[in-house]
């Protein structure tokens, strides 16, 4: 399996602020430890300009560069675009390495699945997750999205809401962040699930947000993979423990369809060994 990272990505924060550099550098350790899985380690290549500005205009790209904070979750961090770009970068590298028959996961920051195509937010800045899949459907591609975060991707739901070819099947808590999410619309379904929920709810919610993606046929499943549905998590109140990402990971293994994952939220201290559950699920040991 292929890791795309790039320790640059740490190179931002804000005190206290959760989404936090060390959710990627301790992960990114915690997995270069690991010696039973086949792992490799590669940086993101460069951003793929024409798939970026599918989703995202030029004049909001060129805005994150300012000096003003987008709201109060969503610092304007310097050099703000070129980590966000970054991420876009693993996102499309990821990709392409699940067309070409690998299994492959992006561990960037910043994440993206609450980025709409002209506004940041939610500690997004530009959706990498959207702008792969638009991308991929521009080559005549079914790509199915399951994010699997706490919080619902409004971003992604309003970036690919219409699209032919697209469908985005969410498992979240509701009612929390963002607030959107409560019903399906149109090619975008969602499994909302109460907070404090049993264990087996959320997980039932997200095997519902598979087998949606599943049903429509797709040649490609893109995952927003965020793992603070966790019982500890301090931004949410659901109770998946760390082998529910392992078996959420081996279902994606044996679908038989092309996968690619992007990290998204998740900000309890267990997060490396959440992430590597879910990566061992995703992969073959050696």
């Amino acid at each position: 399996m292929k890791i795309i990272s790039d320790i640059a990505c740490v190179d931002y924060e804000r005190p206290g602020h959760p989404e936090r550099p060390q959710r990627v550098s301790d992960t990114l350790g915690r997995l270069r430890q690991e010696d039973e899985l086949e792992l490799t380690f590669v940086k993101p290549g460069a951003v793929d300009n024409d798939a970026l500005s599918l989703v995202h205009p030029p004049h909001f790209v060129e805005s994150l560069d300012s000096s003003a904070d987008f709201d109060a979750d969503t610092p304007a961090h310097e050099g703000i675009l070129t980590h966000a770009l970054r991420s876009v970068a693993g996102a499309m590298d990821a990709m392409d390495a699940a067309l070409a028959g690998e299994s492959a996961m992006s561990l960037l920051r910043p994440p993206g699945h609450h980025a709409c195509a002209e506004t940041a937010m939610g500690f997004c800045y530009l959706n990498q997750i959207a702008i792969a899949a638009v991308a991929a459907e521009r080559d005549d591609l079914r790509v199915g999205v399951l994010d699997f975060d706490v919080h619902h991707g409004n971003g992604t739901e309003a970036i690919l809401l219409g699209k032919e070819g697209l469908l985005y099947a969410s498992a979240h808590q509701n009612p929390a962040y963002p607030g959107t999410g409560s019903v399906s619309r149109g090619n975008c379904k969602n499994y909302p699930v109460r907070p404090n929920a049993p264990r087996q709810e959320f997980f039932d919610a997200t095997r519902h947000a598979f087998d949606e993606v599943m049903s429509f046929g797709p040649d490609l499943i893109a995952v927003s993979a965020g793992f603070d549905a966790y019982r500890g998590d301090p931004l949410a109140q659901e109770n998946l423990e760390g082998e529910d990402y392992f078996t959420i990971g081996r279902s994606l293994r044996d679908c038989g369809v092309p996968v690619f994952s992007v990290l998204e939220g998740g900000y309890a201290e267990e997060l490396p060994e959440l992430v590597l559950e879910y990566v061992r699920g995703l992969s073959t040991t050696k």
